[in-house]
């Protein structure tokens, strides 16, 4: 899956360059290559802060974002990495808490190609090195560690003793990889398959936290669990749980014990709730990184995570459409995440949609959890990457979905010049792919950091 990844720096990009052209290591997963790889670097994974291992569908992301500005909040310093990046490769490496510099990350890239000549390894893979790589050598309270693919041979796999692991949602996507036919993989149901790869991060000794899920999948996380052996696991439903609080925020409640008053994410949708609450509960059960209930509380209120339910700011991009107007951005692109938008958009009426979605993408069972709530629906490319067909998924809609108003665009803003045409405020929701996400940010000047 090649990332197109750009940088304005040429130092940066020069590796990156590099890093584009490696093959075929990129459409392979696997654990010999990052393995020989980190070996040759001097097994950095080996000495980093506790980490705390995040794996799931949709939903890791937020609950890595929740992680660390609860660690924040509690006056920690913090590494993260996660992926995919939006707008600038920097934002896969997060230094004890920056992002990390354009001439540190040159240097860092070059340090870890260098030393991958000859294996063959992945985009990915050289990132997760660099990542390591990065953390060993950078004092920090913790490490969070979000999980590319899958997790079973995702690259970040190979930390061999996290302080807690953490499962978010589990649904269908990536199936071409997470799905494939394997020697020595158990023939079960699609679900129940990507639960078992997902839980694949599971360690001896180390702490589970995980979101409650249907019976059967959680009886595949239960014996991937029973298997590896000495593992407590801290699952919602059976240990903690998020209620509704009379304010319009959660209350969350563990065997333990509950967090105080009600919290409030800053993240929307309801669904960010149970985000926030495994988030909580790896805390609860990392042991002597336990924030306090202030910390939580704060940090809970303030994590960011862009292109999550976000409202765009004043821009270039924003000011095409006529005062009054809010345009809400959201890089989701499975069914699952089609669910959760359809959770979060309830009740506010409907909105004007602007799409683009991955070829190898489901976008009817993306798009048709919240098909009631679309007023006009445009499809749009994705540059540099493969797309559905806009006209395609037109007809597509207009057929399956029987949304009438649905029309091809060339570009997320020649979309919102057309909405612009009547002259009245709009609300526009523009979904469907990280990659456009990242495009509609750098054009509105929004730059995560």
């Amino acid at each position: 899956m090649p990332d197109h990844a750009k940088s304005d720096s040429p130092a940066v990009q020069a590796q990156l360059d590099r890093l584009s052209a490696l093959s075929p290591g990129r459409d392979t997963l696997g654990l010999e290559r990052i393995s020989a790889l980190c070996d040759r670097l001097g097994n950095p994974q080996d000495r980093l802060p506790p980490v705390f291992h995040v794996a799931g569908t949709n939903g890791k992301g937020s609950t890595c974002a929740f992680l660390r500005a609860i660690m924040e909040a509690a006056g920690m310093k913090v590494h993260v990495y996660s992926s995919p990046h939006l707008v600038r490769f920097n934002e896969r490496i997060r230094l004890a808490g920056k992002l990390i510099e354009d001439e540190a990350l040159a240097a860092l890239l070059s340090e870890v190609l260098d030393h991958a000549e000859g294996l063959q390894a992945s985009f990915f893979e050289v990132t997760t090195a660099a990542a390591f790589l990065a953390f060993s050598r950078t004092s920090a309270d913790a490490c969070i560690i979000e999980v590319g693919l899958g997790g079973r041979l995702d690259a970040t796999n190979i930390i061999r003793k996290p302080a807690v692991c953490g499962i978010a949602s589990l649904g269908i996507d990536h199936e071409g990889f997470l799905l494939a036919p394997e020697d020595g993989v158990p023939n079960m149901p699609p679900l129940e398959r990507i639960a078992w790869e997902k839980a694949g991060i599971i360690k001896h000794g180390v702490p589970l936290a995980t979101l409650e899920y249907p019976l059967d999948v959680a009886q595949v996380v239960g014996r991937r669990a029973e298997a590896v052996g000495g593992v407590d696991w801290f699952g919602e439903g059976d240990a903690w749980a998020v209620l509704p609080a009379e304010d319009g925020g959660f209350h969350w409640q563990s065997k333990f014990g509950s967090i105080g008053p009600s919290l409030h994410p800053s993240l929307p949708g309801k669904h960010q709730w149970r985000n926030a609450g495994l988030a909580i509960a790896m805390m609860l059960i990392a042991g002597r990184l336990k924030p306090d209930e202030a910390a939580v509380v704060k940090g809970i209120a303030e994590a960011k995570w862009p292109a999550r339910m976000q409202r765009l700011s004043p821009g270039p991009l924003a000011e095409i459409l006529p005062d009054g107007s809010e345009i809400w951005l959201d890089g989701g692109h499975n069914p699952d995440a089609g669910k959760a938008l359809a959770g979060a958009l309830d009740g506010s009426g409907k909105l004007h949609v602007v799409c683009g979605l991955l070829k190898n993408k489901d976008a009817l069972g993306f798009l048709k959890p919240f098909a009631d709530k679309i007023a006009s629906f445009q499809a749009v490319p994705i540059p540099g990457h493969e797309h559905h067909d806009p006209k395609d998924l037109c007809r597509s809609l207009q057929e399956e979905l029987e949304i009438i108003e649905a029309r091809p665009s060339s570009s997320v803003a020649d979309s919102l010049r057309y909405l612009a045409q009547e002259n009245a405020s709009v609300r526009v929701l523009i979904c469907g792919s990280l990659y456009l996400a990242g495009e509609v940010l750098k054009a509105n000047a929004e730059i995560p950091d």
